[in-house]
């Protein structure tokens, strides 16, 4: 394996619990959604993966974008991260990514830019073949 660049750590207790990096800069109360019988009283693993995909993808594609000469300074994505059962017993993650463009780029160029940006985007290469991941352009 290579050397990492950086690496980040956490700790957590549970999904009704408390979850912090070494760093504290994350510290973040955890508690399941209420659509699986919790308080929602804090955030959740879901959640958290969603912001981080989110956030992954869009730094992925303003480094893809460039190199096509493609300004994306105001893109948006949103990453759904649906927990499903997997028929075994057990959980698996599903993940949609919804990416509003700027008008100027068109649908084409922009299922381009995606498909692009998923081969370079870390978490797209964590969850290849693992999870099914749905690109959407809005």
């Amino acid at each position: 394996m290579s050397k990492a660049l950086y690496t980040a750590v956490g700790t957590a207790s549970g999904r009704d619990g408390r979850g912090i990096t070494t760093d504290g800069k994350l510290d973040v109360k955890l508690s399941p959604p209420t659509e699986l019988g919790g308080a929602g009283a804090g955030t959740n693993p879901e959640q958290l993966f969603a912001v981080g995909y989110a956030a992954c993808f869009a730094s992925a594609m303003q480094l893809v974008a460039k190199k096509q000469n493609l300004d994306v300074t105001d893109v948006a994505v949103t990453a759904e991260v649906g927990l499903v059962s997997n028929g075994a017993g057990g959980f698996g993650l599903e993940v949609t990514l919804r990416v509003e463009l700027p008008d100027e780029i068109s649908a084409e160029a922009g299922h381009a830019l995606l498909e692009a940006t998923h081969q370079v985007c870390p978490y797209s290469n964590a969850t290849r073949g693992n999870i099914p991941v749905n690109l959407v352009v809005e």
